[in-house]
């Protein structure tokens, strides 16, 4: 299993323990049950998305704040996977070229 599904597992798993005893889920917390640094949780953009989102789920979603923060932090996770399938694809493009140039 990669490093990064792992530590997302890592997160997830922390949230939700949280939010079964009821306890807030802060990035602290999270840090802390998950063995991540707070500042990995704050700088990666896809762990960062799964805290704000079992946050969210602590507050009230149906009104227009609530609302207002998912669909904010569904933009941005939906940012940073777009900017991963960019990095992506940017390598396999290298990669084809490589490939098809091997004696060049």
């Amino acid at each position: 299993m990669p490093a990064e599904h792992e530590e997302i597992t890592r997160v997830e798993a922390a949230c939700a323990e949280l939010a079964a005893a009821g306890q807030p889920v802060t990035f602290g917390e999270i840090a802390a049950r998950a063995q991540i640094s707070r500042t990995t949780l704050y700088r990666r953009p896809d762990l960062r998305a799964v805290v704000e989102e079992h946050r969210a789920r602590g507050q009230d979603a149906s009104t227009l704040t609530g609302l207002s923060v998912q669909i904010d932090q569904l933009r941005r996770s939906l940012e940073a996977v777009a900017a991963r399938v960019r990095r992506h694809e940017e390598k396999l493009r290298h990669l084809e070229r490589t490939r098809r140039e091997p004696g060049q």
